[in-house]
């Protein structure tokens, strides 16, 4: 009784970490407005929007997972391809491992609910299996938080090449009406409040409070995020400063390249799409054929 009784606690904190990981809370506004004042002090501004500010507060999970990560953090996580992801998403490499090891956590737990049930219902398991899930379950859900951050900063620098071509077109236009480079770069990053524009927007007021080319922000905020074309951007853009080179038909040129890199992405995608919509079809053809031919078969062997 007194192992059952174990396993359920077991049981429960494993699903409680789970599930506040999938629906963390809402941090409280009081949190939200101290820490807002605190980086107000701030020498300089980052470059990036702290849109991952919730996630740098903290949830249940990730509380759950914070004493775990200096030992992460030993074992040398996180690691080092993931500090662009990391950035582009606004996500703290403290919350990053925190969740990682609150998920391992509750798959290294979740398996004592079959062998509990197991238990109570007269036949206990073997120690084996449910080991053995446990290990597999705890790999998984370490490996979940770093898969989905993958996949959401892939989906913010898509967004952010797509942000990107808008933007060069309104400085292509703001130049052509007689703006200067600098007027034009802020003017145009003033014109949308998406998130991208956002980035862009910090990085120029960054550049102006450091007294900094804007250009080499850009570069900057292209080397941070890992996106090329920003980095391309400022090395363009420098280059026009120093060396007088025609902007505005660099500027057109690149704003053109991203578009056919979009176009090209997006029916790289639909044609993804289609083939992936085909297989459940093809599937279900196979499996009619099957049930036609296992009928005949069984009509043909009882006959005989």
């Amino acid at each position: 009784m007194t192992w059952i009784l174990v396993l359920s606690a077991g049981v429960g904190l494993g699903l409680w970490a789970l599930a506040v990981w999938l629906w963390p809370p809402r941090p409280a506004l009081a949190t939200l407005v101290a820490t807002v004042r605190a980086d107000a002090g701030t020498r300089r501004p980052p470059l990036m929007a702290t849109e991952g500010e919730e996630h740098a507060a903290g949830g249940w999970a990730t509380r759950l997972g914070r004493p775990m990560v200096p030992a992460l953090r030993a074992l040398g996580f996180p690691r080092p391809g993931l500090a662009r992801d990391l950035a582009i998403t606004g996500r703290t490499t403290e919350a990053h491992l925190a969740d990682q090891a609150a998920l391992a956590l509750a798959g290294l737990l979740l398996p004592a609910a079959s062998a509990s049930l197991a238990t109570l219902g007269g036949s206990p398991p073997s120690w084996v299996l449910p080991a053995g899930a446990a290990l597999a379950l705890a790999l998984a859900g370490f490996l979940l938080p770093e898969i989905s951050l993958r996949a959401e900063a892939a989906r913010r620098r898509a967004a952010i090449r797509h942000a990107l071509s808008a933007y060069l077109d309104l400085v292509h236009i703001l130049l052509a009406g007689g703006s200067g480079v600098l007027g034009a770069l802020h003017d145009a990053a003033d014109l949308s409040d998406s998130w991208a524009f956002r980035h862009l927007r910090s990085a120029l007021t960054t550049a102006e409070l450091t007294r900094s080319s804007p250009w080499e922000m850009l570069g900057e905020l292209g080397e941070e995020l890992g996106v090329s074309e920003l980095a391309e951007l400022g090395a363009a853009l420098s280059l026009a400063g120093t060396e007088g080179a025609k902007v505005r038909a660099s500027l057109a040129a690149k704003a053109a390249a991203l578009r056919a890199r979009a176009t090209s992405e997006a029916e790289a995608a639909a044609t993804a799409a289609n083939e992936r919509t085909a297989f459940p079809t093809s599937l279900m053809a196979l499996a009619f054929v099957l049930f036609i031919v296992y009928a005949a078969m069984g009509h043909i062997s009882s006959s005989l």
